[in-house]
């Protein structure tokens, strides 16, 4: 291999360590990923800029940026590692026949799927099944993807989107939170800190306006999964509209408390979606009957809202 080529193709290191630290905006953070030091972390960011010939990032005492350069490669790298990644899940599970990629999101994946999966695998012991965590929309093919459990609207290109199951939320808060400031009508939630999901902008606006509250909710901490939000109101930090079949284990426990004994049907729902040229694969197919009736047999069960 020439110089000039041997330049061209960094190190799988360096190249996961850029695209973890363009991801995050943080060195530290990248280092936590991927269970390395800051240190290491840094001396790749380096020894990537300096083979590519380019600085990549813009360092502050405030942190660190991508630059315009950096910017264009990470967007070319991000998804270069996804497809090598996928091209290796692949290989790695051909040998095992019929295998099904699942994305799942991350707390219904913890909380209601997986237990359940043993079920699947009894009846289906010839598929192999491989777990990945997505959160939105993203491409199938480049993320080599056969399925996913999605939250939110059936408008998914490309795809076929099957219903499972509506989302029933709640304000939830720890007992001590509720009994420092007591609720005893929807209207009494604007006055208190509410904490927010990324996912679901909307959602405390939708809950006020179910209720006929005149008002704005007012801005808050913000969290990107359920299993931070949950823990936010544990420490006591406010309030959260959460799907009560999802902290079934902490409502019983006591740990997290209903600051009202109501529910709101949310304007997202759960689907099961596959990419219409993967309808017919058949660990698909059978997975995706597999789940609605899962579904059916969760809605007879005592404690389904």
């Amino acid at each position: 291999m020439s110089n000039v080529s041997r330049r061209l193709l960094p190190s799988t290191s360096a190249l996961a360590a850029f695209e973890s630290v363009a991801r995050l905006g943080s060195f530290s953070a990248a280092a936590d990923e991927l269970s390395l030091t800051q240190g290491a972390i840094s001396r790749q960011i380096s020894g990537l800029e300096e083979q590519l010939g380019l600085l990549l990032f813009d360092r502050s005492s405030r942190g660190v940026s991508l630059t315009e350069p950096g910017r264009a490669y990470a967007k070319s790298i991000g998804a270069a590692l996804s497809q090598i990644r996928a091209a290796s899940l692949q290989a790695m599970t051909k040998k095992h026949g019929d295998t099904l990629n699942l994305a799942m999101l991350p707390t219904f994946g913890t909380r209601w799927l997986l237990p359940r999966i043993p079920r699947f695998v009894a009846a289906h012991p010839e598929i192999t099944l491989n777990f990945a965590t997505r959160i939105g929309i993203f491409d199938f093919e480049q993320d080599g993807l056969d399925v996913a459990i999605h939250i939110g609207q059936p408008n998914w290109p490309g795809a076929d989107c099957t219903f499972l199951m509506d989302e029933m939320v709640a304000p939830i808060c720890s007992p001590a939170f509720l009994a420092e400031n007591p609720v005893a009508k929807p209207q009494d939630l604007l006055g208190l800190p509410l904490l927010h999901m990324a996912s679901r902008p909307g959602a405390w606006a939708h809950f006020f306006e179910t209720q006929g509250v005149a008002g704005t909710p007012a801005p808050g901490m913000r969290f990107e999964q359920f299993a931070s939000v949950g823990q936010a109101c544990s420490a006591g930090l406010g309030v959260a509209l959460m799907p009560l079949f999802l902290i079934e284990a902490e409502l019983k426990a006591g740990d997290l408390v209903q600051a009202l004994p109501l529910q709101v049907r949310s304007p997202s729902s759960y689907y099961v979606v596959a990419p219409i040229t993967r309808m017919e694969f058949r660990p698909v197919a059978l997975f995706r009957s597999w789940l609605i009736e899962e579904v059916g047999r969760w809605r007879d069960e005592p404690y389904y809202a």
